[in-house]
């Protein structure tokens, strides 16, 4: 585990941006896992910059996010794969037909879930994958729970989850769904490489905990002390 400290958002951005970047060259057609909400914003950015300077293309990359609202088209101001496009991938010159999202609108869940896992499993897994960490030690959407949920699942939402991400939707609680799908743990720790941003010492003691506290399902973030090739990239005080 190697642990990097930032002075401030944007120190922790490029930090992490960089790490991002290095992995494209190094491959050009790598498998990113990518993930959403308000600490990534200020990575994307940084690659979206250094892409139009043309440091760094991402023509040949192909992506995997961890997870979806159930129940929002993808044209929903606050779905995922919205937030995708507007925040990264309509500023890039990736091929969108090599970005996927998993879908909130299913029949059958279980089918859904398989194929999501079925499609990473055909990459050969994610080279790279992107993490933010939720107040309750979640990555993803996988929850706090009496054990690791370790294939894409949909998951209810606990209150806690609901209530932060309620400042995406107007500050409306009642629009939050109740539920999302989300890639299970499997696929995350499989990735060979593990980049986790936090940003603020708002996230200190759920940090503090998931990196030296015991492993443990109530803590989700906790398994990656497991990975071999874990990088944190935060803006809190140094613990």
């Amino acid at each position: 585990m190697k642990i990097v400290f930032a002075r401030d958002y944007q120190d922790m951005s490029r930090k992490a941006a960089n790490i991002v970047s290095a992995q494209v060259l190094l491959k050009n057609d790598c498998v990113l896992g990518l993930a959403t909400g308000g600490t990534p914003v200020g990575l994307y950015r940084q690659l979206i910059e250094w892409q139009k300077k043309d440091d760094i293309s991402f023509r040949d990359v192909r992506s995997v996010n961890l997870d979806e609202y159930v129940g929002l088209p993808p044209e929903h101001a606050q779905s995922y794969r919205y937030y995708m496009n507007r925040t990264f991938f309509d500023h890039i010159d990736i091929d969108k037909a090599n970005t996927f999202v998993p879908s909130g609108l299913f029949q059958d869940a279980a089918a859904e879930c398989a194929a999501y896992d079925r499609r990473i499993e055909a990459f050969g897994g994610i080279d790279l994958q992107l993490l933010g960490i939720g107040n309750n030690g979640h990555i993803g959407f996988n929850e706090p729970a009496e054990d690791f949920q370790m294939n894409t699942h949909v998951v209810d939402l606990m209150e806690s989850t609901r209530r932060a991400n309620a400042r995406f939707f107007g500050g409306d609680l009642e629009a939050v769904p109740r539920q999302a799908i989300t890639m299970g743990l499997l696929h995350i720790m499989q990735a060979k490489r593990v980049l986790l941003v936090a940003d603020g010492d708002q996230k200190r003691e759920v940090l503090l905990r998931a990196l030296r506290g015991p492993v443990t399902p109530k803590l989700p973030a906790s398994i990656l002390q497991l990975h071999r090739e874990l990088t944190v990239v935060c803006s809190c005080t140094p613990f």
